[in-house]
């Protein structure tokens, strides 16, 4: 089949049925991270008790963060080299869709950390496999939607969420009732998603296997890429400090009791949710209309880490609602229009699955390590100030490393060929 430029829009069903994938994607990696696996692991009694379950469960999570960011770019760089009559990213998104599936039946009943893990192990195995397959579809086939879809990424991120925690909670679901309702969604959401949308990069020329190592790689010593990639990975880790402990935040930090400590979560995640969504909507078009991405990412960061502040400040239950809103504002804006901004920095077609995957483990990394550090932090002080305050400086940090980003317009560079 002969290649040919990307469609100047894709439809509607297009955007419908990335979302739906993406919607399934991110309620079963936060939910669990976010609410079951602490339910799971948690250690309610005294100080020393209650800690070492924070730090237990940061462990736990912390291993798939290591396996995501193996795993993302080698089926990243697998999809690009696949020529299967399924397509090129549709075999992987299935493959991913399946291994989550049944990861998180297994986990369901699991029982101790180490079943846990193992559970958890292979729920991030079967996330980075798909996130990398659903990702690629942005660069290979988009031109001047590319923040759209983007924000489509970032929005059904907080969306997912609250779908996941919403429907636990409406439903007054134990951990195992909760495991199984999101191994359900995934299974249907993710195969109807990977089966339905178009693989059009079929038509795209495989890499050759003679490629010196030097080529094949040149995109990590593109100094843009690499800023942003940075800038990416530290941004996200700052947003897990801030967000993946939670609950562990409302019970020990702000002292609400146990039986109230689910529904002031469930109210906190719809109040990130909603500012995230219109974030990364806003954000993600006026990104394509401008162009200048960098300046976008640069300030939504900074937005970030005053709501990071805000919390290391004071700790109590409204000033954390009003901290979640600026999150979401922030995090809306960086996710959305941070990854269109990759999208254009991307220099081969032929390896979009593989780079854009470093792109997605730069994002999983810093989520996922965050419960893991932010339970030391914990630790060391006996509290959260520490936490909060390392989430600030952390987003600062990467609103710096981005701003190295050149600014440059979409529309300087050659769409990238994709068949249809």
């Amino acid at each position: 089949m002969a290649s040919s430029p990307p469609p100047a829009r894709v439809s509607a069903r297009w955007f419908s049925l990335f979302a739906l994938a993406w919607l399934a994607i991110w309620a079963v990696q936060l939910t669990p991270l976010q609410l079951l696996i602490p339910l799971q692991l948690d250690t309610p009694g005294g100080e020393g008790e209650w800690i070492g379950g924070v730090v237990v469960s940061g462990l736990v999570l912390g291993v798939g963060g290591l396996v995501a960011l193996l795993a993302t770019p080698l089926a990243g760089h697998l999809s690009d080299r696949t020529g299967s009559p399924l397509g090129r990213r549709r075999p992987w998104a299935l493959a991913g869709t399946a291994l989550m599936t049944v990861s998180l039946i297994g986990t369901a009943f699991a029982s101790g950390p180490l079943a846990v893990g193992l559970g958890w192990t292979g729920l991030s195995l079967g996330v980075a496999i798909s996130s990398a397959a659903f990702t690629a579809l942005i660069a290979d086939q988009l031109s001047d939607q590319r923040g759209a879809a983007s924000a489509v990424v970032g929005s059904t991120q907080a969306v997912g969420l609250i779908v996941g925690v919403g429907t636990i909670a409406l439903l007054d679901l134990d951990v195992t009732g909760g495991y199984l309702v999101l191994a359900a969604l995934v299974a249907v959401s993710g195969a109807a998603a990977a089966l339905l949308l178009p693989d059009p990069a079929r038509g795209i020329a495989l890499p050759t296997r003679h490629e010196p190592p030097a080529a094949r790689w040149a995109v990590l010593r593109n100094r843009d890429f690499t800023w942003m990639l940075g800038g990416r990975f530290v941004v996200n880790l700052g947003n897990a400090l801030g967000t993946t402990l939670l609950l562990f935040f409302l019970r020990y930090g702000v002292g609400t009791p146990a039986a109230q400590a689910e529904d002031d979560l469930l109210l906190l995640i719809l109040v990130y949710t909603v500012f995230v969504v219109a974030a990364s909507v806003v954000g993600g078009r006026i990104s394509d209309r401008t162009g200048n991405r960098r300046r976008l990412v640069v300030g939504a960061a900074l937005v970030q880490a005053v709501a990071a502040a805000l919390l290391a400040a004071v700790a109590t239950y409204p000033v954390a609602l009003v901290a979640a809103a600026i999150l979401g504002v922030g995090f809306g804006a960086f996710t959305s229009v941070g990854l269109a901004l990759a999208t254009d920095l991307l220099p081969r077609a032929e390896d979009h699955a593989r780079d854009l995957g470093l792109v997605t483990v730069a994002a999983n990394l810093g989520q996922l390590l965050g419960p893991l550090i932010g339970a030391a932090l914990v630790a060391l002080v006996g509290g959260f100030w520490l936490l909060f305050a390392s989430a600030a400086l952390l987003s600062v940090a990467g609103a710096v490393m981005t701003s190295r980003v050149s600014a440059r317009h979409p529309s300087s560079r050659e769409p990238d060929p994709a068949p249809r």
